[in-house]
């Protein structure tokens, strides 16, 4: 279950992602040769008009091959004749429709069960919030002056807390006034994490909340994801952190394990949360400036905006598969790393 799951999860993300690139690809005009979910061999196939859509049989990645993409062609229909702007919409468009998925799904389980606010519900005894004086009510507006739209932006910062830093400053809105409390966050040895201690007030909102709570949600998810991406680049997380396709398959199967303890809509419900966070990662990853994604893709098309004419296309190509090979050589790292974890779990 814990692999089909996974399967369909996985499917479901990359077939938006180049769902996004092939509809707007179709709405230029170019000829779209294959459209593909997974990778390696062909698994089966079905030819539609002029493009060929299959299922492959590795359930990882997809592609959506259009005419022209790799090398110049003259054709009318092709990726290379049409105008830069139109190019790059089609390379972005697969990005985006990760972001809109991510809104979805946080709007569709918000809608139904509500969702946290940043307001005060309960204050718990002996930590920080009950020494500061906090109240039930109160709203927070900031943490060390980052503005806190959502109450999982300040789990996150919570998270990432040292405690060297010292005190953290937290600004809320009490009956209309602001007031600023500096509090050392305290740390909680079974949840092994920093916590100021205090949870939020759940609401369940009306159709304009819930979708301002899902675009901020969203939008948090990104932000994650490239700060995620920057400290992992700058050597700032463990390795253990890290995470591959085996050790996300496991990390699904867990999702749904929990939840369907309770039941088959919790474990849904689970399952979707992790689907939002992974669509979002897509998204947010595919528009980093590394060759052989979608980022250094634009990045390549801004250049040929500026100078007027195409860079040649051997020369990008092979920057794009320079790219991909070490992308390759990553995902076997981190593979590696999952494979070991799952027989010598800590």
């Amino acid at each position: 279950m814990t692999i089909v799951v996974a399967i369909l999860v996985f499917g479901l993300i990359v077939l938006v992602h180049e769902f996004g690139h092939y509809i707007v690809a179709k709405k230029n005009g170019i000829l779209v040769e294959e459209f593909a979910i997974g990778m390696g061999p062909k698994l089966i196939g079905r030819q539609w008009g002029d493009t060929l859509y299959s299922i492959r049989i590795l359930p990882i990645g997809g592609f959506c091959k259009m005419l022209g993409e790799e090398e110049a062609s003259d054709d009318m229909r092709s990726f290379s004749s049409k105008s830069v702007g139109a190019r790059m919409a089609v390379i972005v468009a697969g990005p985006l429709m990760n972001f809109l998925l991510a809104f979805l799904i946080v709007w569709g389980i918000s809608a139904i069960v509500g969702f946290t606010t940043t307001t005060i519900g309960q204050i718990e005894p002996g930590y920080p919030a009950e020494i500061a004086q906090l109240q039930t009510g109160d709203k927070i507006i900031s943490m060390n002056g980052k503005r806190i739209q959502i109450f999982e932006k300040l789990s996150f910062y919570l998270a990432q807390y040292k405690e060297e830093q010292g005190p953290v400053e937290l600004v809320i809105e009490r009956n209309r006034q602001r007031m600023t409390f500096r509090l050392n966050p305290k740390w909680d040895t079974e949840l092994g994490t920093w916590r100021i201690g205090f949870a939020s007030q759940p609401m369940k909102g009306n159709i304009l909340q819930t979708i301002q709570y899902s675009f901020n949600r969203m939008i948090f998810l990104i932000q994650a994801t490239v700060s995620g991406f920057i400290q992992l680049m700058t050597n700032q997380v463990d390795r253990s952190q890290v995470a591959g396709p085996v050790g996300i398959i496991q990390v699904i199967g867990e999702t749904y394990e929990t939840g369907i303890q309770q039941s088959f809509i919790a474990a849904l419900a689970n399952v979707l949360w992790l689907a939002a966070l992974l669509s979002a990662n897509l998204g947010a990853l595919n528009l980093f400036p590394i060759p052989a994604l979608d980022g250094s893709r634009l990045i390549f098309l801004a250049v040929e905006g500026i100078r007027g004419k195409p860079i040649d296309a051997e020369k990008e190509n092979m920057v794009h598969f320079f790219g991909l090979v070490v992308l390759m050589g990553f995902m076997i790292y981190v593979t590696y790393g999952d494979i070991v974890k799952l027989i010598r779990p800590s």
